[in-house]
């Protein structure tokens, strides 16, 4: 009876033992994922930025024809390409007139025209453009929006009087013509254009990119009124 007891005897030490083994290796396999764990939170954390460093890149590929300098957590992730010059945003039509009265010795020449101009609103891209990407923001950092152009689309003489004597001479009309695309670009510059222009490009860079951080536009330099 005492020697059919001995396996039993013996197969509990071992079984505790086996027990303890496997209880022994659980804690150090929980322990080394704990361990381990920031560090994968970080590679996945990285991961998730470097993509959103891809989609801002492919975004300004997309609007601008050009790769921004791109940082994360302020190292270097890819370096600006030769830029185009500008970026046009907006285009908006702008009318102006101007007139030339002149009286001489009683007689009076009136030259009065009207000129139709697309300006074009949108940013300065020689002056930088760079992106920074962080956890909880990220900052697109570029001059301010200006008028970078006036083009000519059509003129119109309203009023072409010459006097008895005070005739209209060839300085007076390429004057008068040289002064309205001036007229155009100020009308632009003092308008809402360039405003529009940032907030536009606010909007197109939403709705490419979706993160969960704010995207927010920082600008460099004081906005131009020409």
């Amino acid at each position: 009876m005492s020697k059919s007891a001995n396996p039993y005897r013996v197969a509990w030490p071992i079984a505790l033992t086996l027990l303890a083994l496997t209880i022994a290796t659980t804690i150090l396999i929980i322990f080394l994922r704990l361990e381990s764990w920031p560090a994968r939170t970080a590679r996945q954390s990285t991961a998730e930025l470097e993509r959103l460093g891809k989609n801002l890149r492919a975004a300004f590929v997309d609007i601008a024809h050009l790769q921004p300098r791109i940082t994360i957590n302020d190292s270097v992730y890819m370096e600006q390409t030769t830029p185009v010059s500008e970026l046009v945003v907006l285009s908006r039509r702008v009318e102006v007139e101007h007139e030339l009265l002149h009286t001489w010795v009683g007689s009076s020449k009136r030259v009065k025209l009207h000129g139709t101009f697309i300006a074009k609103a949108g940013f300065d891209l020689r002056k930088g453009l760079s992106i920074d990407i962080h956890p909880d923001e990220i900052i697109v950092q570029l001059p301010h929006a200006q008028i970078l152009g006036v083009e000519q689309q059509q003129m119109d003489v309203l009023a072409f009087e010459n006097g008895l004597w005070n005739r209209i001479s060839g300085q007076d009309v390429q004057s008068e013509f040289s002064v309205l695309p001036e007229l155009a670009w100020k009308k632009a510059a003092e308008s809402e254009l360039p405003a529009e222009a940032e907030q536009t490009l606010q909007k197109q860079l939403e709705q490419r990119i979706h993160t969960a951080q704010p995207l927010r536009l920082v600008f460099k330099d004081e906005k131009k009124s020409e």
